[in-house]
């Protein structure tokens, strides 16, 4: 069998010291194959956010093993994990995060000028992820000037104008209607479909999570179970 994309072993994460430390995570065991849709679900406090974190190299486990793509991304300094982070990982957020006085396709920009892309081929891969979207009549249009589905589909492009290996996706539905959710799911799905992305929702919704193909229920810092939906 091939080697997951992804590989989680006794993960563990306490914040805090003495009689204050709250044990987060207490060995998380997880693997993720390249190309699944995963749904991470579980109440407040069950681990999953803090797991994202990790998974997002935006935070870094007490202990345990990460393994990414054959690399143990837990050994990773600040630099390296940010350089992994750029390349390979892009992030969609509940609240859209979009610069409020920039159109969209300047924010679909953002990651390609952190990369020190050329202007012209910034905007020619903006533009492509934006058409990705169903967006390229938008382009010029500033984030009030656009719905809230518009501006999640906004931040899918931003998120996916580095052809990232793995969309990590926070709550993506949590601010829109059921109509703009399911848009929004189909897009997901689509991407992962199609542009081969793997992607991983943190979702407290059954609705939202039946489009996954795996879902990982997460229990008191721990993986309680883990269904594969097909």
């Amino acid at each position: 069998m091939a080697e997951p994309l992804i590989r989680l072993s006794g993960i563990t994460k306490t914040f805090g010291e003495g009689p204050a430390a709250f044990r987060a995570l207490r060995g998380v065991d997880l693997d993720v194959a390249e190309g699944d849709f995963v749904a991470i679900m579980g109440a407040s406090g069950s681990g999953k956010s803090t797991t994202m974190n990790i998974l997002g190299c935006l935070d870094t486990p007490t202990s345990g093993r990460f393994v990414f793509k054959g690399v143990e991304v837990q050994a990773l300094d600040r630099d390296q994990r940010a350089l992994l982070r750029r390349r390979y990982l892009g992030f969609v957020f509940q609240g859209f995060n979009l610069l409020a006085r920039t159109s969209a396709l300047e924010n679909v920009e953002l990651p390609l000028l952190y990369r020190g892309e050329s202007g012209a081929r910034r905007r020619a891969l903006a533009m492509a992820a934006l058409d990705k979207v169903g967006l390229v009549a938008w382009a010029h249009h500033a984030p009030n000037e656009l719905s809230g589905g518009q501006q999640q589909r906004v931040a899918i492009a931003r998120a996916i104008v580095t052809s990232p290996a793995v969309l990590l996706a926070d709550e993506p539905t949590g601010n829109l209607d059921s109509e703009r959710s399911l848009e929004i799911m189909a897009l997901l799905t689509e991407l992962n479909r199609e542009a081969g992305i793997t992607v991983l929702m943190v979702t407290h919704e059954p609705d939202m999570a039946a489009h996954a193909r795996t879902v990982v229920r997460f229990r008191d810092g721990l993986v309680e179970r883990i269904e594969v939906q097909g």
